[in-house]
């Protein structure tokens, strides 16, 4: 793995963990599900614009639509809009945390239904993320986080799970860009059904607010979706996804930073623990799957 690989994984990992902390001030001024149906509705038109001024078409072949709509329900609209739910009463470091496991899950469920045999250290690697997240999750209850937004969280991550699951290689074809703004196009007109029925357009208008709707429509909306896709032609898609392991600790330390949110040593000891079993799950694929040859 070259400089600009590792280079390129670091500003993914710290633009995907900073969405939750752009997140949680949203939802601190904005209905939550109106103001994510905005984003993706904005971030849909710029993403198919670039697209098309590059030449990409959206004439897609099934497997493409299949993943254009099963990301744009499981992702955008379930994954996303309950944690914008969730993010109204529990901190963004807990939401980042528990969204950090999907790689953990991912594995969990290929080795339990989908009959992958996982390699020794893969399997050490899921205990440890079990062990890490009941650290955080017995932390966290005993100072009574909210759990209705604890259970948005982690349905939320079990959805984008199974959207992993189900659409795996549905990119493949080309029209990255255009798959993507597609996407966010279904989250946002499926958001705004239960924005339109629940939420009253009740907005405090302020420069955080516009901070950071425009840094999350822009940098977790499309940057880090354009230096993935990049970042798995490089070097390919198990080792780009050892970059993974670093979202616990970039989640946690960014809401610390710039929201002020306290951490105590067991949230510590158990980001530490999670992260640690992420990459070790990535380096068994790694280490049992041959890389292509990048030209």
């Amino acid at each position: 793995m070259d400089v600009r690989a590792i280079a390129m994984g670091l500003v993914f990992a710290i633009i995907w963990s900073s969405a939750f902390t752009s997140a949680r001030v949203i939802v601190e001024y904005a209905p939550p599900l109106t103001a994510l149906a905005l984003r993706f509705l904005v971030s849909g038109l710029i993403g198919i614009g670039i697209a098309a001024a590059l030449g990409q078409s959206a004439r897609l072949s099934r497997r493409q639509w299949t993943g254009v709509v099963v990301f744009g329900i499981c992702q955008n609209a379930l994954y996303l809009g309950m944690n914008f739910v969730a993010m109204q009463t529990v901190e963004a470091s807990f939401a980042a945390i528990i969204a950090s496991t999907m790689p953990l899950l991912v594995a969990l469920v290929g080795w339990v239904l989908l009959g992958d045999r996982p390699r020794p250290l893969a399997i050490v690697g899921l205990l440890a993320g079990v062990v890490g997240v009941a650290i955080i999750m017995g932390s966290r209850l005993q100072g009574h986080v909210d759990p209705l937004g604890t259970l948005l969280c982690v349905l939320g991550v079990v959805s984008l799970t199974v959207a992993t699951l189900a659409v795996r290689g549905a990119t493949s074809g080309g029209n990255v860009l255009m798959i993507v703004g597609l996407q966010m196009l279904v989250g946002a007109a499926l958001l705004a059904i239960p924005a339109a029925l629940f939420e009253t357009f009740d907005v405090t208008w302020n420069w955080q607010l516009g901070v950071a709707f425009g840094y999350t429509t822009l940098f977790p909306g499309l940057v880090a979706t354009v230096v993935w896709f990049l970042l798995v032609q490089r070097i390919g898609a198990v080792k780009a996804a050892t970059f993974h392991f670093l979202n616990p600790f970039f989640g946690v330390a960014i809401a610390a930073v710039l929201l002020g949110e306290s951490l105590d040593l067991l949230d510590v000891l158990g980001v530490v623990i999670i992260a640690g079993g992420i990459l070790a799950v990535q380096l068994s694929r790694q280490s049992s799957k041959p890389q292509p040859t990048m030209s």
